[in-house]
């Protein structure tokens, strides 16, 4: 599975991205602004340290609008994949990107029937929100083993399923354990999966054991 770190903080991405686990970057208008900072000039900082996938969203709502910027957020970097709305006009401009080359990750996608509607118009990663299902009392996880099923049953749909509003370390061994192709990560809950109590406890057993041998490995 893919680990994509879901953040416009250049500090986070940075310090994760030195662990060696982050495979690439997801933002969104609301991570940018959360930033303060300049949309293309932040990713064309994160296109410097990240080599891997790098989504960043179109801000019309219309075909040609999407169309105008995800050409000139293409043309950032060679890792860009422009993100688009799950509607009849963001699947019109997924259509066109597909066809000239360019990886696209459709977003804000809720039903099966969505991701099945990507899936034929050639987007390079499909977006379902799993937390914010959850939030309505419906299971976000069903949503994933559903359109894994679909994308199964046909060879053909290349499109890669990238598990989004995540909102725990189960979330993504869930979607795993599913099939799910990528994992969009909040910072805090990727640093989450390191977390054990167990762990903690037994490094503390064995330094105390080795401080008492009074040995040094250097």
């Amino acid at each position: 599975m893919e680990f994509f770190i879901d953040t416009a903080d250049i500090n986070e991405i940075r310090e994760l991205a030195a662990t060696g686990l982050v495979d690439g970057v997801t933002t969104n208008p609301s991570l940018i602004a959360k930033s303060g900072r300049q949309f293309i000039e932040v990713i064309k900082e994160i296109a410097e340290i990240i080599s891997g996938p790098i989504s960043a969203e179109v801000t019309s709502l219309e075909y040609g609008g999407m169309v105008a910027e995800g050409r000139k957020l293409a043309a950032l970097a060679d890792n860009i994949v422009v993100k688009l709305p799950l509607t009849p006009d963001g699947l019109k401009a997924c259509k066109t990107f597909s066809d000239e080359g360019i990886s696209t990750n459709v977003t804000l996608c809720f039903s099966a029937a969505q991701a099945l509607l990507a899936a034929k118009a050639g987007a390079t990663y499909v977006s379902p929100f799993i937390g914010r299902l959850d939030d309505l009392a419906q299971d976000g996880l069903t949503l994933i083993a559903d359109i894994v099923e679909i994308y199964n049953a046909y060879p053909d749909l290349t499109t890669k399923v990238l598990v989004a509003s995540t909102r725990s370390p189960l979330h993504i061994v869930e979607a795993a354990k599913m099939g799910a192709d990528t994992a969009t990560i909040p910072p805090a809950v990727l640093r989450a999966m390191f977390k054990h109590p167990l762990t903690d406890r037994g490094l503390e057993a064995f330094m105390a054991d080795w401080e008492k041998t009074g040995q040094t490995i250097l």
